[in-house]
């Protein structure tokens, strides 16, 4: 690309069409000079070649990608990806590109093709990139359907209007026949458990067919919804190959689950957004197959574009790496992700949000603290059907840490009186859980205001 080509690629925001373009921000690192980095990089992800030889024609005003901002965040001398070429400095940049969406319509196909494509991830001029963000004008939004269910359909189904969902990860994950799978699942229910689950793990396997496990499984959610008086959900993992994957969801849905779950990426999220116009009931999307994607610093994915691309193609609930430090996930990159699941997009549906890891009655408080919503999915493991007295005083505990919260009193209070609470807090905070059950002052300065707004 000669020097003249530059201009070509660059454009005045105010000066475009919004409604006709994608804005993407990407980071990245770059030896040369940054503008025509950017360009170049405009360039090999839109109008490589904007003329025929002998023609006189530009292709680059009405298909090219288009720079409208740029900014340079520093230099350094060594790069982030080992290259075989050496050279004395790296740019740091951040670039924000106005796509025009006539290239590749509505297919999410083939909008990742190119926004994360050979043209971006390829390009010579850049040695290192990662999407950021996607921001897509509400025209675009209008072809595509979103969440079924979403927050409000979900509370519908269950009846719960005034407080977080509680799901459970049926313990152990792999392993148990589908007669005790649901047998756990049932202790939980009864304990208080508003959505039991297959683990991500938890296929249809010879040991655990998954016509049974949904059979049994849901005849134990009837029980406990009629011996409890609340409604329950049992949530089947029917993860398959594209090919599949409706008849997975027929099945599970044909002998009693009330909701399904797929691996979103694992799957695809075109065969994600297949199933969703397919189903029934509501979607579940995990984030296994996320973290080789979104976890790198400067190259990749982030979870805020994979996440907005999720409620996108119409996942109901998503599964995101939450606080606890086996996730690995940086606080305000899990809010940036919630926030993604329920702020205004078009007219699509919110999300519910299931920040997740390694959670227990300990750290629902803090959990609530940061979300700062009741719209939320708070998902225990182990802390339900690890804890010393059963499953169902598993769940009882996380009802019971709500409980407090509600009533303002420090969790390690409330369990003098509340035997299932105080085991949860024994087993699974420690003195670190402790001081995080006992530290609610600041949720109870606003928790009051959060009631008013979504009663």
């Amino acid at each position: 690309m000669g020097t003249n080509d530059i201009p070509g690629f660059f454009a005045a925001e105010e000066d475009l069409q919004r409604e006709e373009h994608l804005f993407l921000t990407y980071q990245f690192e770059t030896p040369f000079e940054p503008r025509l980095a950017a360009a170049t990089l405009c360039s090999e992800m839109s109008t490589a070649q904007w003329k025929r030889p002998g023609v006189t024609e530009d292709l680059r005003p009405r298909f090219g990608a288009k720079v409208v901002h740029l900014e340079m965040m520093g230099t350094v001398s060594s790069p982030w990806l080992a290259h075989a070429t050496p050279h004395d400095q790296y740019y740091r940049c951040l670039v924000r590109i106005a796509y025009p969406h006539v290239n590749f319509g509505t297919s999410v196909a083939n909008m990742l093709s190119v926004v994360a494509g050979e043209g971006a991830f390829f390009c010579e001029a850049i040695k290192a990139i990662k999407l950021l963000d996607i921001e897509f004008p509400a025209s675009y939004l209008q072809d595509f359907s979103g969440p079924k269910f979403g927050i409000e359909g979900l509370r519908k189904i269950l009846g719960c209007h005034d407080r977080p969902i509680f799901f459970g990860v049926v313990k152990p994950n792999i392993g148990l026949s589908p007669e005790p799978f649901a047998e756990l699942a049932y202790e939980a229910w009864s304990g208080g458990l508003d959505v039991a689950k297959d683990d991500e793990m938890l296929f249809d396997v010879p040991w655990s067919p998954l016509t049974e496990r949904c059979r049994l499984a849901s005849a134990m959610c009837r029980r406990a919804e009629d011996e409890t008086g609340e409604k329950k959900l049992y949530v089947a993992n029917i993860n398959a190959d594209a090919a599949g994957l409706l008849n997975q969801h027929d099945l599970a849905v044909k002998n009693g689950a009330g909701a399904v779950l797929v691996n979103a990426l694992a799957v695809g999220l075109p065969a994600l957004r297949m199933l969703v116009q397919h189903a029934t009931v509501p979607v579940f999307g995990h984030f296994a197959f996320i973290a080789p994607i979104t976890r790198v610093p400067y190259f990749g994915i982030s979870s805020v574009v994979i996440t907005k691309l999720e409620r996108l193609v119409g996942c109901d609930i998503i599964g995101l790496p939450g606080f606890g430090p086996r996730m690995f996930t940086e606080e305000e990159e899990v809010l940036d992700t919630v926030d993604v699941c329920r702020s205004e997009f078009g007219n699509l549906k919110r999300s519910l949000p299931i920040p997740g890891g390694s959670d227990s009655a300990a750290t629902l408080p803090s959990v609530y603290e940061k979300v700062r919503t009741l719209d939320f999915g708070f998902i225990a493991g182990r802390g339900i059907f690890g804890h010393p007295d059963g499953p169902r005083a598993g769940a009882m505990s996380l009802r019971q840490a709500w409980e407090a919260i509600v009533r303002r009193i420090p969790l390690e209070e409330y369990a003098l009186e509340h035997p299932a609470l105080e085991k949860a807090l024994q087993v699974f905070s420690g003195s670190q859980g402790k001081k995080k059950a006992l530290s609610m002052t600041p949720l109870h300065n606003f928790i009051s205001a959060i009631h008013k707004v979504q009663s």
